[in-house]
């Protein structure tokens, strides 16, 4: 969840650390700071709140060496502070770690037990001391110091450490928590996520479960669990370096949003045939027979990923006629869930290191399940995990915590995995897969004229940001987008907002609507129109301001509304695509005026790699 980079070679490191933790600022965090080691041994800063904090505190005493570590944290152990900022040291040993060690306590009651004392309230110190008394007790070298130190803890981990009595050296180790190794010439990299690196080497390899890297300038290392040497080959990242960069726009995540054409056009791209009518889905193996048997699907997903789900749920249902649950993973790994052989498991997560997500892959799998998944990373642990394959998004980098792009991309992997079920489940001729395939292809142009409409949203952020509550409505395809929408507002600008379905208005939330109440109607033409629409009424009836997504020429329903937005004639199934848009642009602007901090908002991080 949080950010690391580690660098050993010929140049003197902290600004290229610094720059680094910069590129990571996405994933959300409370402090930062970097351990160097130099001519004088090992040296650390550290600092409360934003990277800036840091970079003065090294304006002020520098820090020189060629050897060194960085991190910005997102507290689980202890209180932001600068003590509980890592990295952390002990014994002339610094670590910097993602994750939870689980017995910490009774490890920090045995080592106060051995006379040590401790600086901070973090579980991430007592590894430090553990490497450090194993040095101390004559391991060979850094890589069996932090092997037997390992071998103490329980929990999850992406380690880097470094030792004044290894000055060339930095040995990481992983275990449920995202890590990369970049090779350079006559330098090495580490990071916990490949745009920190991207600057510097375009060749990485992500650690495995249970893997061991020893880094020097000469080049990397890697060892398996049972400590063999291992040979793997570096992978080339075509990414550019300027992907991860605002482009002009003031928030990484108003460029996001400007992006989702190009992104849904790339996940397109080379996988629908028009000619065929048919899909191919590279990375993944969906034989005939598997997918005829196939008694159901169960979608596991967090967060705006769930919300995917649901939308996709209804896509699957619709155009391969197999029935699909979707369940929110932290709820489908802490039961005892009904799988089996004949049922498809469908991860989807942005970065395809979800902690929940990926434990509720491994818990289907162990019942039979054939997991799959939908991600936007290359190589990473989910796409790993999943034994029937990935369909990747070809989202590009998603720097905004808020995730937009990755969300649309999403939606668009699952109807090229609709109509590829429905093919071959039978349920679909290739004459209408060309016909939705034909309509999926329009969709990036649509985008376009949603993205058009922006400037026409400035009444609606306005009348919101000064709301203490939002109601989002919708229905059918149209209710998850209501939920995305809620989501992002108070994602982002810290006001409460509810998605609900229109139909559920009665059972509750009309007891909120007054003349002070904000409520985003999606009155799209789903079926059960006509009901929406009475929704729309009855808010009017009780003083509450409608603000509308409609279908184009739709002006009823754009009568009904203070603002109205419209969405161009896309099928039911590929609306959610474009209606999400105004909602997207509805929460950045009522953010923006609020002035709250758009693209890192509090208590938030991008990847959920703990639980």
């Amino acid at each position: 969840m949080c950010g690391i980079v580690g660098y050993v070679g010929p140049r003197q490191c902290v600004d290229l650390i610094v720059g680094g933790l910069r590129k990571l600022e996405y994933r959300g965090y409370d402090s930062a700071g970097v351990a160097v080691v130099g001519s004088s041994g090992l040296a650390v800063k550290r600092a409360k709140g934003k990277l800036q904090n840091l970079v003065n505190l090294l304006g002020e005493s520098p820090l020189g060496g060629c050897t060194g570590i960085g991190h910005t944290r997102w507290a689980t152990h202890g209180r932001p502070s600068d003590e509980n900022a890592h990295p952390h040291s002990y014994g002339g040993v610094a670590v910097v770690h993602n994750g939870i060690i689980e017995n910490h306590l009774e490890l920090k009651e045995a080592l106060t037990g051995r006379g040590h004392k401790f600086r901070s309230e973090t579980d991430t110190e007592i590894f430090a001391h553990l490497v450090a008394d194993a040095l101390d007790a004559g391991a060979r070298d850094l890589q069996a110091a932090v092997r037997t130190a390992l071998q103490q803890v329980k929990g999850t981990y992406a380690l880097a450490v470094i030792s004044d009595k290894r000055p060339d050296e930095i040995v990481a180790a992983k275990n449920a928590s995202p890590l990369v190794v970049g090779f350079g010439k006559g330098e090495s990299f580490l990071a916990s996520d490949v745009p920190a690196i991207l600057e510097h080497t375009r060749d990485v390899v992500y650690l495995e479960e249970g893997e061991l890297a020893v880094l020097t300038p000469g080049g990397i290392t890697l060892f398996g669990k049972d400590g063999e040497p291992l040979a793997r080959k570096p992978r080339r990242i075509e990414w550019s370096a300027v992907a991860a960069e605002k482009d002009g726009h003031k928030h990484f995540m108003h460029k996001e949003i400007w992006e989702q054409p190009r992104a849904v056009a790339d996940t397109i791209r080379g996988r629908a045939s028009l000619e065929q009518g048919d899909v191919t889905l590279d990375g993944m193996e969906l034989p005939e027979d598997y997918a005829k048997g196939l008694e159901r699907i169960v979608i596991v997903a967090c967060g705006t990923s769930w919300h995917a789900g649901l939308s996709g749920r209804l896509m699957i249902e619709t155009l391969a006629r197999v029935p699909v649950e979707v369940e929110l993973a932290s709820e489908f790994r802490n039961r005892d869930p009904l799988v089996s052989e004949k049922v498809m498991c469908i991860a989807i997560s942005q970065s395809g290191e979800t902690a929940d997500t990926l434990a509720a892959v491994k818990i289907a799998k162990a019942r039979g399940a054939k997991a799959f998944s939908i991600c936007n990373v290359v190589g990473s642990a989910i796409s790993r995990e999943c034994d029937g394959g990935t369909l990747f998004t070809r989202a590009g980098p998603e720097i905004g915590v808020a995730s937009t792009k990755a969300f649309t991309t999403q939606l668009c992997g699952l109807y090229l995995l609709a109509v590829k079920l429905g093919r071959l489940r039978g349920a679909l001729t290739a004459e209408k897969a060309r016909e939705h395939l034909e309509a999926l292809r329009l969709v990036p142009g649509w985008m376009e004229s949603m993205i058009r409409q922006e400037a026409a949203l400035m009444p609606i952020a306005k009348r919101c940001a000064a709301a203490r509550d939002v109601l989002f409505l919708g229905r059918g395809g149209q209710f998850p987008v209501a939920l995305e929408g809620a989501l992002k507002l108070k994602e982002i600008s810290y006001i409460h907002a509810e998605g609900y379905a229109a139909g559920e208005m009665k059972h509750g939330p009309i007891a909120l609507i007054d003349e002070q109440m904000p409520v985003v109607v999606l009155a799209t033409r789903e079926p059960a129109y006509e009901k929406t629409l009475g929704n729309m009424e009855e808010v009017r009836a009780r003083g509450g301001h409608v603000f509308a997504v409609v279908s184009e020429g739709d002006t009823h329903a754009a009568s009904l509304a203070e603002v109205a937005l419209t969405v161009p004639p896309a099928p039911p199934l590929l609306v959610p695509l474009l209606s999400i848009i105004p909602l997207q642009f509805l929460a950045y602007h009522v953010a923006d005026l609020k002035g709250t901090d758009v693209d890192q908002p509090r208590n938030l991080a991008k990847s959920v790699t703990v639980e």
